[in-house]
Formats: structure tokens, sequence, C-alpha cells
């Protein structure tokens, strides 16, 4: 999902979930039509077996079906776990304006340690080098810090790239508990597996992997770029 970027792919921010879908529907969807629907990716499947004939009225799936005379939903839900060996829970809400991100480990930094991507994205070893020599513009830093917020809310319609955390701001402390509520709601309907911590000799299976097939490269090119080797 999303673009392979700092803060894109992986992450709840909409450069890793705002993606297009493009469909082709003769006699039902009119050509070069173009709404703004709130649709999410397991949508596709509901809709895919909806349009073979299947009644899926009376199953457990989460997505819906999607087509010109439904109704939008009001929001949508994301959410990242395990992204390589970088062991994370992240949740969201978004709707047509706000977006609500729950962090469930804020201890941890953002950019905590993916052997993969220190490796395949030159611009996240780049902005590790300018975060210490203090050449960072207060915003790109927050993403570098060694922890970050439990809760993040971002009004989208005026402030599309979301650096506004609006979670502290009294004001919007009803939308807050809003998306709380929705958030909270959705996690006891579906039994969101999250919740369940993984097997430790599964983190540490995973760890091993990546490092085997990483450090070597990962130190040469901290070496090459004159930067501290500090994995």
């Amino acid at each position: 999902m999303g673009g392979c970027h700092v803060r894109g792919k992986q992450w709840l921010y909409d450069g890793g979930i705002h993606i297009p879908l493009i469909a082709r529907w003769p006699g039902e969807i009119e050509p070069g039509t173009v709404r703004d629907d709130m649709i999410s990716s397991i949508d596709v499947a509901a809709t895919s077996l909806v349009l073979a004939g299947v009644d899926i009225s009376k199953t457990k799936m989460e997505g819906r079906f999607v087509g010109p005379n439904e109704a939008a939903r009001e929001y949508i839900i994301a959410a990242r776990d395990r992204c390589d060996e970088t062991v994370d829970r992240i949740r969201c809400v978004r709707d047509k304006r706000f977006k609500y991100i729950r962090n469930f480990h804020p201890e941890r930094p953002y950019t905590q340690l993916n052997r993969y991507k220190e490796t395949s994205y030159p611009v996240l070893r780049l902005m590790r080098r300018l975060f210490k020599q203090g050449k960072l513009t207060p915003e790109q830093a927050r993403f570098m810090a060694p922890a970050r917020p439990m809760e993040e809310l971002y009004d989208l319609s005026n402030d599309p790239h979301e650096v506004h955390n609006l979670a502290v701001d009294p004001n919007y402390a009803g939308t807050l508990q809003l998306m709380r509520d929705r958030l909270q709601h959705w996690i006891e309907e579906t039994g969101d597996q999250g919740e369940i911590p993984e097997d430790l000799s599964i983190v540490d299976r995973y760890n091993q992997s990546m490092t085997e097939t990483y450090y070597k490269k990962l130190k040469e090119l901290y070496e090459k770029e004159g930067m501290e080797w500090i994995w």
C-alpha cells in the first residue's frame, strides 16, 4: 500500500493508505465518472462476489458491496502490525475530513529499526544524519523522535500532509472522542487480533533472519555515508 517513502508505505498517513480505485462497469458506471466515496480494499472482494451472483448478506465479511446506488461509508479503518521484523500496532479511523491514529506502542520511535528500509530508503538514512546534525525542520524532526504520541488527530481539509496533531487541542475534544469510539467499536466487533502479543520466539527468529540478510550491506552503507553505526 502507498508509495515507498519514509512516511508512506507501511504507515497510516494518507501517503500510505490513500490509493486510487479504478473500475470499469459497462452499463452501470458512466465512463469518466469520478467519486470520492470512502472505500476500503476489503470491499473489493465483497463487491466481486456480489457481481458474480453470490449472496454475502449472511456472511461475516467486513467488506461491503460498492456500487453506484449504495450508501457511502462514513469512515474507513486502517491497520498496521508487524512490517518485516519491526513489531508494531497502529490503528486509524478516517472519514472525509478527519484522521485519527492510535499508536499502541508510543514508547517506540516511528523509525524503530527496520533493516529492509534502512538499506532501501536512502532518504531515511539522510534524515537520520540531518536529525543528528539538527538540520531538520520541527515537523521533520518529530518523525525521527525517540517516542511518539499515543493519539494523533488531523484535519485533512486544512492539513493534508498531517503535520499538526490536534489530539491535544481542546477545541477538537468532541471529534477525538468520536473517533476513539469508532475505533473501539471496530476492535470489539472484529475481534482485533492485534491485541494478542506475538510469541517472542517468532520475534527473535524474524530478527535473526533480517540481521543475517542485511547486516553486512547496512554496515557498509553507514560507513560509506560517514554515519555512526548504531545498530
